[in-house]
C-alpha cells in the first residue's frame, strides 16, 4: 500500500519553553492506520511516546487518542494526554476557546481542563484512578531488592502502583539523592519486565525554599528509554501514593514537581489531588515541529 500523507506535530510537554520538557510525536487523521503501522512509526520516531488522533467512538468525547512507546501501546500516559488535548485545540479538532474537553483513550473517558493566564495556555488532565499492586512473588521481591539495596531510601516503602501503566515508586531521602542517582538500568529492566510495569520512578521532597515541592526521575530501560525526561503517569501515581499515606507536599492538595534536569531538561508538572481523591496533572506545551508525515496505513502490506 502506498504511504499516506498526514499532518504531524512534535510537541514539548510540561515545558515553559521549547527544549525544556518531554517530546511527543502527534499524528493527525490516523483512523486508517492499523496498530502495526502505529507501532512501527512510534518505534521509528524513538520518542518516549507517539500519539495518534482519531475520531471518538463515544459521543461524549471530543477526540480519541492511541498512545505508543517504541515497544508497546499504553492505555494511558500523562504527557501524551496533556499533549493530545493541546493538539486537539491547536489542530482544529476541538473548539480553540474550549475550557473543558473529554479525551477518549484505552483507559476510558478522561476530563480535561484548559486554563489561559496572560495568553499562556496550560492543560490539565484527570488521570485514571491509581491503585496499589501489593502482592508479589518472592522472585519479584528479590528483583526489587536488587534495584534499591544501595539507595538512601525515604520513609515510604517502595511500591508498585498502576493508573494504566504500572510504576514502581521509590522514595529517596532527599533531593540530592534523586539528582545524583546512578541507576542500575539492567536491574530496573529485569524488575519491570518481570512485574509487567513500564518503569521505576524515584522521588523526594525538595527543600522548603525551592520553587517545586517534589523532585522526580523515571527510568524505562525495558522500553529502550533509559530515563524519561518528564513523566505524567508516574507523577500521578506518586501523588496517589502520597495522598493515600497522608503525606502530600504543598498546600490544598496542590504541588509542583520538577523532573528532567539530569537529561538536560527542566520539566514542570503541576499536580492536584482534588476533594474526591482524583489526581490531575498538567502544564504548558510548546509546538516545536509542524509538518506532515508520509507513512503506510498497513505495515503488513509494505515491502
Amino acid at each position: 500500500m502506498n504511504p499516506a500523507l498526514r499532518r504531524y506535530l512534535q510537541l514539548d510537554v510540561f515545558a515553559g519553553s521549547p527544549g525544556a520538557g518531554n517530546p511527543l510525536g502527534v499524528v493527525f487523521d490516523a483512523q486508517d492506520m492499523d496498530p502495526a503501522s502505529m507501532q512501527a512509526f512510534a518505534a521509528w520516531t524513538n520518542l518516549s511516546e507517539t500519539i495518534f488522533l482519531l475520531p471518538p467512538r463515544d459521543a461524549r468525547a471530543d477526540y480519541r487518542v492511541r498512545i505508543f512507546t517504541p515497544r508497546q501501546e499504553l492505555p494511558f500516559a500523562g504527557h501524551p494526554s496533556v499533549g493530545a488535548a493541546w493538539a486537539a485545540l491547536d489542530g482544529g479538532i476541538a473548539d480553540a476557546n474550549a475550557r473543558t474537553l473529554t479525551q477518549e483513550c484505552a483507559a476510558g473517558l478522561l476530563p480535561v481542563r484548559i486554563a489561559d493566564a496572560g495568553g499562556i495556555r496550560s492543560v490539565h488532565v484527570r488521570a485514571p484512578r491509581a491503585t496499589p499492586q501489593p502482592q508479589h512473588p518472592a522472585s519479584t521481591i528479590a528483583l526489587l531488592e536488587a534495584c534499591v539495596r544501595t539507595l538512601p531510601l525515604g520513609t515510604q516503602p517502595a511500591a508498585l502502583w498502576n493508573n494504566g501503566p504500572g510504576w514502581w515508586l521509590v522514595e529517596l531521602v532527599d533531593e540530592r539523592a534523586v539528582r545524583t542517582l546512578q541507576p542500575d538500568l539492567a536491574a530496573i529492566a529485569a524488575l519491570t519486565i518481570d512485574s509487567g510495569a513500564v518503569g521505576l520512578a524515584v522521588y523526594a521532597r525538595a527543600p522548603a525554599d525551592s520553587r517545586h515541592q517534589l523532585v522526580v526521575r523515571a527510568f524505562c530501560p525495558a522500553d529502550n528509554i533509559p530515563e524519561d525526561p518528564v513523566t505524567g503517569s508516574a507523577n500521578a501515581c506518586i501523588a496517589a501514593l502520597l495522598a493515600d499515606a497522608g503525606a502530600l507536599p504543598g498546600a490544598g492538595g496542590r504541588y509542583r514537581a520538577s523532573q528532567g534536569r539530569e537529561v538536560g531538561r527542566d520539566g514542570v508538572v503541576d499536580v492536584e489531588v482534588d476533594a474526591a481523591g482524583d489526581v490531575w496533572i498538567g502544564g504548558q506545551v510548546q509546538r516545536v515541529i509542524a509538518g506532515s508525515v508520509l507513512w503506510p496505513d498497513d505495515m503488513r502490506a509494505s515491502p
